[in-house]
């Protein structure tokens, strides 16, 4: 018989149930890993729920999915994790589905883990036990985010596109589009910006904002953005920042962003043949996770808005042009006509008088003048084609701007006389030599100083400056006509463009000269603008064009406009009464100073310009434009400083001369000035500007 076995040993008993445990434990942990990585790979719950309709147990997909805990879930509190605006008709359906023993079927938003809301298509069905009562709910939720964002977005898009169909103008577009986008992402606020042509700035034509928020329209530069985020939307990434505080700091664009209370932001640039166009943004006042649906539907907002505008803007160019072409060609059969009318009786007049020489003189005057007139017109026609085509052939040669601008007046006076107006030509005494076609820099001036004449009413003024800066030469024509209305200032240099046209208007021409001269200026390297000049009842237009090589190298003569001796002033006296103004004149040139006259406010603003005083005395109570006015716009003039202001006025209290300061002005003389007190004051101006 064999020895009995030994008892086992209760230590080694226990370690293997302890290790049993432990593997059993892994093996569990390693499974609900495998279950959790399932769930959230396929977004798809399984779920158990009582006869009742309560959700009990453990319910681990349901779980994972949403983070609430059992406790949390339990019972209806399952609820809880549905949106607020899907959570009462989810428990109605509920309801109804227990109540009728049905299937149950619904879509609604159910909350993630991470706090997202995403889409799921709900089925349940109950399970009945042998007696035929209900003994449970299987259920389940399948994740259809995806699909719904995009059924949504396409939606969206085609409501945006239904709405602007007939849409025949850019801000109803804008306007449309931005306040459904903005609506649909419950957004702050949704602007829509074009980008110039610069690349560098950008125009928030239009945007819609939610009560309270502020509008951001207005010009921008891109570089408010921060260079890094500026240059990827150059290259057209989309920029999306959740937290501004977080992800940017103030040199790259947070700043921008808490000025206008915006906490989070996408904002998609559209980029065209390699070069920015537009720009779409959604903004919120404060942190938000952006989902790449929310991205996609912006991006896509922005292509469709942008082209159905441009698509707009393309019909409007069009009839634009065609209307413009329907009126040149109505106004040049009246301009071709006005002249052929006088010929033809001209030749019946000769007939008739064909004895008489006098009369046969002046009808053949006559019929020259209107002849020249039509090749005149003729010429310009041509003129605009052949630069069009690229085949006007300049000449330049080197020649002096002040023979161009005497050119250019002897054959305007006649349509400046007609019409009774004054010229005033004020011309720089220092050379103003250019490289430059002379015929077509004289037709350039002379199409100004026309179109000065015909769109100012008779017994108007035009005045023609001409000054040097830096290395250029600066030719300004203003006139006291009508103007140029807002609406009509970027298109005044497009062809046949006219301002107020009506075909009674024989003498506006055909809306060519001001197209060709800017044409004309440009193939010389210059420019012409319409300038906005507060100080012109009329219209301003400044042309500049390169002083030749060698005279641009040249600064001018630092004793240019002054006393010989080199240490005078250049001094403007500005008085309405005559006697007085001379009389400071003369002392300034008895004392070597170089002084300059004029009698009202607009006179000095127009002489400042080519004179460039350093001392301006000013008479207060001048008719008009007062000193104090003219003290304002001079010292606007920034190119003119360091320019002293010296008043001239009867009143001499300590308001007058608090006044006076505040309008800029340097010093304060009462009339009659002290003339050793001017000539003190000069002096030492001199000194310090020596020392």
């Amino acid at each position: 018989m064999s020895p009995a076995s030994p008892p086992p040993d209760p230590s080694l008993s226990a370690a293997a149930e302890l290790a049993a445990i432990r593997q059993a434990a892994d093996e569990l942990r390693a499974s609900e890993a495998r279950y959790r990585s399932l769930v959230q790979a396929s977004s798809t719950i399984m779920w158990l729920a009582s006869a009742g309709g309560r959700l009990d147990g453990e319910q681990p997909s349901w779980r994972i999915f949403t983070g609430q805990s059992a406790d949390q879930f339990g019972g209806w509190g399952w609820l809880d994790a549905i949106h607020p605006d899907d959570r009462e008709r989810t428990a109605a359906a509920w309801r109804a589905a227990l109540a009728t023993s049905s299937l149950y079927q619904i879509e609604h938003r159910l909350r993630r883990a991470d706090g997202h809301y995403r889409y799921m298509s709900v089925r349940a069905v109950p399970i009945f036990d042998a007696a035929g009562a209900i003994a449970e709910w299987v259920g389940i939720h399948i994740d259809i985010d995806e699909r719904k964002r995009v059924d949504e977005r396409l939606r969206l898009l085609d409501a945006m596109s239904q709405a602007t169909r007939n849409a025949d103008d850019p801000k109803t577009i804008m306007d449309v589009a931005t306040r459904l986008l903005g609506q649909h992402l419950d957004v702050t606020r949704c602007p829509y910006a074009d980008v110039e042509g610069d690349n560098d700035r950008f125009t928030i034509r239009h945007d819609w904002t939610a009560p309270g928020a502020m509008s951001t329209v207005g010009v921008y530069s891109l570089d408010l953005f921060g260079a890094r985020a500026a240059s990827a939307m150059r290259e057209g990434r989309t920029l999306r920042i959740c937290d501004v505080d977080r992800e940017l700091d103030e040199a790259n664009g947070a700043a921008m962003f808490n000025a206008i209370a915006c906490r989070a932001i996408i904002c998609c640039p559209l980029v065209k043949e390699g070069k920015l166009v537009a720009m779409m943004a959604v903004h919120q006042d404060r942190p938000r996770q952006w989902t790449d649906a929310d991205v996609a539907l912006v991006e896509q907002s922005v292509e469709r808005s942008w082209a159905h505008i441009e698509r707009v803007r393309a019909t409007e160019a069009l009839r634009e042009a065609d209307r413009r072409k329907t009126e040149f060609l109505a106004i040049l059969a009246h301009e071709l006509r006005n002249p052929l009318a006088p010929i033809r009786n001209g030749l019946q007049v000769m007939r008739m008088a064909e004895h008489d020489q006098a009369t046969v003189a002046r009808v053949r005057d006559m019929m020259e003048r209107q002849v020249t007139q039509m090749v005149t017109l003729v010429n310009d026609l041509l003129d605009i084609a052949r630069i069009t085509r690229g085949n006007l052939e300049l000449k330049p040669v080197r020649v002096e701007l002040r023979e161009l601008i005497a050119s250019a007046v002897e054959t305007s006076m006649p349509l400046i006389d007609t019409n009774r107006h004054a010229l005033a030509v004020d011309v720089a005494s220092e050379s103003l030599i250019l490289d430059a076609d002379p015929t077509r820099i004289a037709q350039v001036i002379g199409n100004v100083l026309n179109n000065a004449a015909k769109y100012t009413p008779a017994g108007g003024s035009i005045t023609l400056l001409a000054w040097r800066d830096g290395a250029q030469a600066v030719l300004s024509v203003r006139d006291t006509g009508i103007g140029i209305p807002p609406e009509s200032a970027l298109t005044v240099f497009e062809m046949f463009s006219q301002v107020g046209t009506t075909l009674d208007r024989a003498q506006g021409g055909l809306g060519i000269g001001l197209s060709l001269a800017r044409r004309l200026v440009e193939l010389h390297g210059g420019t012409i603008d319409l300038v906005g000049d507060e100080t012109v009842s009329g219209s301003r237009f400044d042309i500049r064009l390169p002083l030749a090589p060698g005279v641009a190298a040249q600064a001018p003569s630092a004793s240019q406009g002054a006393d010989p001796r080199g240490s005078g002033l250049r001094v403007l006296v500005v008085d309405d009464n005559l006697d007085a103004a001379d009389m400071l004149s003369e002392l300034m040139e008895i004392i070597g100073h170089t002084s300059c006259v004029a009698n009202d406010g607009m006179r000095a603003l127009a002489l400042a310009e080519q004179f460039r005083p350093e001392v301006a005395f000013l008479d207060i109570g001048m008719p008009g434009m007062n000193g104090y006015e003219t003290a304002q716009h001079l010292r606007a003039m920034t190119h003119l400083e360091p320019l002293v202001l010296v008043a001239l006025t009867g009143w001499g209290d300590d308001n007058d001369r608090a006044r006076s300061k505040a309008a800029g002005f340097d010093h304060h003389l009462i009339k009659p000035a002290n003339l050793e007190a001017v000539e003190r004051l000069l002096a030492d101006l001199v000194a310090s500007r020596k020392g």
